[in-house]
């Protein structure tokens, strides 16, 4: 059974730093794209990043470049999404994704994904 299981999800001040972890389970994701979503009370879900299947490229919505970094431990069959300077408009809950093809680049279009976590909840205080 194939399992993405998103952790490191909380409460944090305005300003603070949280490193969400993806691990996968079932299978390996060593050669697929990963992406990270998440989705506020109320609103669609919005794609925040996304990383290559060999981790030679990442890309990030405009709202958090320079802030978020996600990163992958293939070894680990592990993708991360260090989040610094959060704002209160980051909270939601964050949901990792792997890409439905391998050997995939970037994919901002949630449709191109076909593995889902149930996601983890980001909470950023003022």
């Amino acid at each position: 059974q194939v399992q993405l299981v998103e952790s490191g999800g909380g409460l944090v001040q305005a300003g603070g730093s949280l490193r969400l972890s993806c691990a996968a389970s079932g299978r390996t994701f060593s050669n697929y794209a990963m992406g990270w979503f998440r989705q506020a009370p109320g609103k669609e879900r919005e794609f925040v990043g996304s990383i290559s299947w060999n981790g030679d490229y990442t890309d990030y919505t405009d709202s958090v470049k320079g802030r978020f970094t996600i990163a992958r431990d293939s070894a680990k069959n592990t993708v991360y999404l260090q989040m610094n300077s959060l704002k209160p408009e980051d909270t939601a809950v964050y949901s990792c994704a792997a890409s439905r093809s391998p050997m995939s680049r970037l994919i901002r279009d949630p449709r191109g994904y076909g593995y889902w976590g149930q996601g983890t909840q980001v909470t950023v205080s003022t």
